[in-house]
């Protein structure tokens, strides 16, 4: 399923120039926030992944796993890595401390005998004990050379080693063999919290032993790996990764012979899903839909299939079926079959399919990932925490995340925290550092702002005759007897000039609207003109009065009730740029967006809506700040401390003058929120650093500069067949134990690969 986002592993190093205007950020409400303990509703979406044990799989046969595309690099640690990189590297190098369903770290006994704290005075030290057992492809044990050789390609001191990110690896001093090169001491030079985040995934010193391994050599291929699966091949041409089972695996023998991920685009899935192209996709509501309709009618009445996967779909079942997905119903369907050939042939293909769909399952949990709308404090309006706060006390998080999630049957709570989701160790609501939606407080902070109604038209002062108000604005006064000339003067040329000047507006208007994928809402009602109103004139109609009535030069125009009603300051409406992606799998987002651009519009804020190709949303728009209003999602992380930091960081001024703002895309931060996480990644105590890291959202929610609005919906079709994978939530799968409950046979070939 796609969805507009960035990983937090893969971008930490990531940089954006932009200009940001900062102050101290007030702290509203902070006796609002709820209790230090833990909040005991904040209970995880379990997994869905058909959980079968291992005796009950069968060993053999060949997975297809749909992913976007083959990844650029299979180099965890390169800018340009992704979610495919994750998924396959997951399959075949070790991870030490692999997130659990609650998402939080475990240490996995297939590569760790023990890992643990050692000393803390005077300095940090961990000791590593590996499973003896566990060894590289090649055969070669896994030991304290490839920790050596990791650390220094990591640390950041060799900039010929292009990395994207080197958090905690900077924290290390030195890296020591124990008793033996399973045994590996860490000592850090500064406290380190997230040491645990360190080596995972884990690749061999062949790979991080030099710039040149390091920085091309892992992109396409990785010749030593450490996991229940080698790599086979990559071909980008035929779009698939190949992996076959690891024969030095020491651990739970994997059940699969071969697995194979295959480059299938989110708008093709249920294609592929019907032409059995592939066993596993992450898909979108609307293929969900599909493959439920198609086991509600699988058996004509509801029954099982009569001979394997859809057999028993009748056409009747399928013209049902059909009537449903195309919004119709079944008399309607039922005239155009018969009258139209067309639709027989659409009802026919339309079984088919629905004969290879109800084979599927739809296996649905909650995402690790929350979607938030992103204010872009740069400059304007946003750059005011007033009008931050304002916006975000308007919006209706609960009912923007029903939205999302009712209709798909998942809990829909909107996330309380930035840092943490629900279910995970330390979760806490902290919302009320900013406060309950409430729109007349809102309203009373944007007139503390400035912005008020009709704030945007002109004033009594500016509407003067030309000539007059000109002299006055520069400190002149008119002489004797040219005042009357000057307003005769300025009244002929102004009724002389309306119009031209209603034609141009108008013109501008048309341009404006014909703009693809951008138009203005609040703007477009009857009797409105303009953004804010800017643009009414005195020709425009009195109230009671007759078409060709003026009122007296220098009197200010009366603005319709709808302009009135749109907040402005100094002449200036109060309008932002709402930036949202076009792409088919960006339904939801746009959704989402038409519902907050309705709460704004309800308080006077208009909103211009642009939509952009999901492929420059986010390099073009999002990094480079070119938005005002946006919405993007955020991975969980079991390590806050570490990863949340760059995102809500306070931008530092780079040596050219401008600023860096590493992940923080919305350019708001502030000194002490920094602070804050530098205490809690340094402190050893668990429930130390998570208090601290409490304290840090509170003021990121004051802050206003990101609203959580959902967490994620995650939808993967999955062969009824398989087990043991699915909608996995927090955790990670567990390869080796992935398999259909009945012998396969062999599919489609890898394109010819074997």
């Amino acid at each position: 399923m796609s969805h507009v986002g960035v990983p937090r592993g893969t971008a930490r190093k990531r940089r954006s120039v932009a200009l940001l205007a900062t102050g101290v950020l007030t702290i509203p409400v902070l006796a609002g926030c709820t209790s230090d303990s833990e909040d005991p509703t904040s209970v995880a979406v379990p997994q869905d992944i058909a959980p079968a044990s291992r005796d009950r799989v069968a060993d053999g046969s060949t997975l297809n796993w749909a992913i976007d595309a083959v990844p650029s690099t299979l180099n965890a640690f390169q800018a340009d890595a992704d979610g495919a990189t994750t998924r396959i590297t997951g399959a075949l190098l070790p991870s030490l401390f692999p997130m659990d369903a609650k998402g939080e770290p475990r240490l996995n006994p297939d590569y760790l005998e023990s890992a643990k704290v050692i000393e803390r005075e005077p300095k940090q030290v961990v000791l590593y004990k590996l499973n003896q057992q566990a060894v590289w492809s090649d055969g070669r044990e896994i030991g304290a050379p490839d920790f050596v050789a990791q650390w220094r390609a990591l640390s950041g001191k060799d900039s010929a080693f292009w990395t994207a990110r080197n958090a905690g690896y900077e924290r290390i001093e030195k890296i020591e063999r124990g008793k033996d090169d399973l045994q590996v001491r860490v000592t850090f030079s500064k406290p380190y919290a997230d040491w645990r985040s360190l080596f995972s995934p884990l690749y061999p010193k062949e790979v991080t032993g030099s710039p040149g391994t390091f920085n091309d050599g892992a992109r396409t291929t990785l010749r030593n790996t450490a996991g229940p699966f080698r790599l086979r091949s990559v071909n980008k041409p035929k779009g698939t990764v190949v992996l076959d089972r690891n024969p030095r695996w020491w651990g739970d023998e994997a059940r699969l012979d071969s697995l194979v991920f295959r480059a299938v685009e989110p708008g093709k899935r249920t294609d592929a899903l019907a032409e059995g192209t592939v066993d596993v996709a992450d898909i979108d509501p609307a293929t969900a839909n599909s493959i439920a309709l198609a086991a509600r009618y699988r058996g004509g009445n509801g029954g099982p299939p009569a001979h394997g996967p859809g057999a028993g779909i009748t056409p009747a079942a399928a013209l049902r079926s059909w009537a449903l997905a195309h919004g119709s119903d079944e008399e309607a369907a039922e005239t155009a079959r018969a009258a139209r050939e067309e639709t027989r042939e659409a009802v026919a293909v339309y079984a088919a399919e629905q004969k290879s769909l109800s084979g599927f399952a739809v296996r649905k949990s909650l995402e690790p990932s929350y979607t938030q709308l992103a204010l872009n404090g740069e400059s304007g309006p946003l750059s005011d925490d007033r009008v931050r706060r304002a916006i975000a006390r308007t919006l209706d998080r609960q009912e923007l995340a029903d939205a999302v999630l009712k209709p798909l049957g998942l809990p829909a709570k909107p996330p309380g925290s930035h840092l943490a989701l629900a279910g995970q160790p330390g979760y806490k609501d902290g919302s009320g550092a900013l406060g309950e939606r409430d729109t007349k407080e809102a309203q009373a902070l944007l007139a503390d702002a400035g912005w008020t109604p009709g704030g945007a038209l002109r004033s009594t002062r500016d509407t003067k005759a030309g000539s007059e108000a000109e002299k006055k604005d520069e400190g002149e006064k008119p002489a004797a007897g040219e005042k009357a000339a000057d307003e005769d003067k300025d009244e002929k040329a102004e009724k002389a000039g309306k119009k031209d000047e209603k034609a141009e507006d108008t013109e501008k208007d048309d341009k404006a609207s014909r703009e693809e994928g951008e138009y203005t809402v609040g703007d477009d009602k009857p009797g409105s003109r303009s953004s804010g109103g800017s643009g009414v004139t005195a020709q425009d109609k009195q109230p009671g009065g007759v078409a060709g009535a003026y009122a007296p030069v220098g009197t200010a125009a009366p603005a319709p009730a709808a302009v009135k009603s749109r907040l402005g300051k100094d002449g200036k409406p109060l309008s932002l740029r709402f930036v949202l992606p076009s792409g088919p799998g960006s339904q939801s987002l746009r959704t989402v967006g038409e519902k907050i651009v309705a709460m704004l519009d309800s308080i006077g804020i208009s909103t211009q809506v642009t939509k952009v190709a999901d492929d420059s949303y986010f390099k073009d728009h999002i990094a480079s700040g070119d938005y005002d209003l946006a919405l993007y999602s955020w991975p969980a992380t079991a390590y806050p401390a570490t990863d949340g930091r760059p995102i809500f960081a306070k931008p530092e001024p780079a040596t050219d003058g401008s600023l860096l703002v590493a992940q923080n895309y919305t350019r708001v931060g502030s000194d002490h929120i920094d602070q804050l996480f530098d205490r809690a990644v340094a402190e050893l105590d668990a429930d130390a650093s998570r208090d601290l890291l409490k304290q840090a959202d509170a003021r990121i929610w004051a802050a206003a500069g990101s609203i959580p609005l959902y967490q994620r919906p995650q939808l993967v079709a999955v062969d009824k067949k398989l087990a043991n994978i699915g909608a996995f939530g927090f955790a990670a799968p567990r390869y080796q134990d992935i398999g259909f409950t009945a012998r396969q046979a062999a599919g489609p070939p890898a394109n010819g690969e074997k």
